[in-house]
């Protein structure tokens, strides 16, 4: 049986010591939906939310808040993010975001990308809740991740 690396001897949360794994480049991607109302559609695809473009700040929020990770997720460690990528397109249900993370560094990028779809799609909800309180945020996933020691990973199309 293989020991989990984030308890210690007396089964404690601990942070994973990787000083001595080499970096290699690595990446991670994720996405998120925001269900809303047609009326809400209707006003995304118009540009007319009065609080201005939604989509723009849903993804330089979702930009930081990848950089931001470590200090949301408590054994989360502090990397190099040397890429964010968020799209955020209007759809028919709403807005979808996906966000893709690259580093080359000693750990990865999973919960960067994730935090990033999350928190894009709570400025999403933030910017339309004036006109639709039941706007909900689903689906949000990882898809894929590349390098390191367990090497890539895609989610089979569902």
């Amino acid at each position: 049986m293989s020991e989990f690396t984030h308890l210690d001897g007396a089964g404690q949360a601990r942070m994973v010591d990787v000083t001595d794994k080499v970096p290699t480049v690595r990446s991670a991607t994720a996405e998120a939906r925001v269900e809303c109302g047609p009326h809400v559609v209707a006003a995304l695809r118009e540009d007319s939310v009065p609080k201005g473009d939604v989509l723009a700040v849903a993804r330089v929020a979702g930009i930081a808040a990848a950089k931001r990770t470590p200090e949301l997720l408590p054994l989360a460690h502090v990397i190099g993010v040397h890429g964010v990528v968020v799209d955020a397109e209007i759809a028919d249900y709403g807005v979808h975001l996906r966000a893709t993370v690259r580093t080359a560094d000693r750990t990865g990028v999973e919960m960067e990308a994730l935090t990033a779809v999350s928190v894009a799609a709570l400025n999403v909800v933030d910017m339309v809740k004036g006109l639709d309180k039941s706007v909900t945020i689903t689906g949000v996933r990882l898809l894929s991740k590349t390098g390191g020691k367990s090497g890539d990973w895609h989610r089979d199309r569902d």
